[in-house]
């Protein structure tokens, strides 16, 4: 366990047990964030494929150069 994860830990056990539930659903929060981000990461990959051929033209040249 590094710094950073043992000060956090320290800082919940800390916390009154009211508390823990705000801190378990921000935590869960903050992954969800996580995961929506990788899945669009994943979908913006899977589509440059596809959009290559539109993407990379001569008649859209110009448009490189913005």
């Amino acid at each position: 366990m590094n710094t950073t994860e043992h000060l956090l830990i320290e800082k919940i056990l800390q916390l009154p047990p009211t508390r823990l539930a705000e801190v378990a659903d921000f935590v869960d929060f903050l992954c969800s964030r996580e995961s929506d981000r990788t899945l669009v990461q994943a979908a913006t990959q899977t589509s440059v494929a596809s959009f290559a051929a539109i993407w990379n033209n001569d008649a859209d040249t110009v448009y490189d150069t913005l």
